[in-house]
């Protein structure tokens, strides 16, 4: 086990566990490991924390629990990326926005494609699509 100081105070985590970007994440191409952070509070939001540099965390959720037609299907490219197989899973998980008004609001444009069988992630933009970086959170 390793530990980091973060917003959150400080962090044990295990390396064998860790969320991998091999890309990084858009805006933060050197940032390619994370540790998923425990949701201490019911709902649908939870943290990823960076372990490249520990000042940086994102709010993450699952798209579907607000915009239930929301679906995202990797390529060829991007299924060889998270290194995932015909049939196995992916998901899509968005950034969370919370501004000072606090108008919440999701990237849907630049979903993070996860893959639980090698836990490892990526980050795409969609073209020719209507969503937006700040797509508000439906009331």
């Amino acid at each position: 086990m390793r530990k980091i100081q973060t917003r959150f105070g400080e962090v044990e985590y295990d390396p064998e566990n860790l969320l991998y970007f091999p890309a990084g994440m858009i805006g933060f191409p050197n940032l390619h490991h994370f540790i998923v952070m425990p949701n201490k509070k019911e709902g649908p939001l939870f943290w990823i924390q960076s372990v490249d540099d520990p000042a940086i965390a994102f709010v993450l959720t699952d798209p579907t629990n607000f915009f239930l037609e929301y679906k995202v299907v990797p390529d060829t490219s991007e299924k060889s990326t998270l290194q995932i197989g015909e049939g196995e899973d992916c998901f899509s998980l968005v950034v969370v926005t919370v501004p000072p008004d606090q108008k919440i609001t999701v990237n849907l444009a630049a979903p993070i494609l996860f893959s639980p069988k090698s836990n490892r992630a990526i980050q795409i933009i969609l073209e020719k699509t209507d969503y937006t970086s700040k797509t508000p959170l439906p009331e």
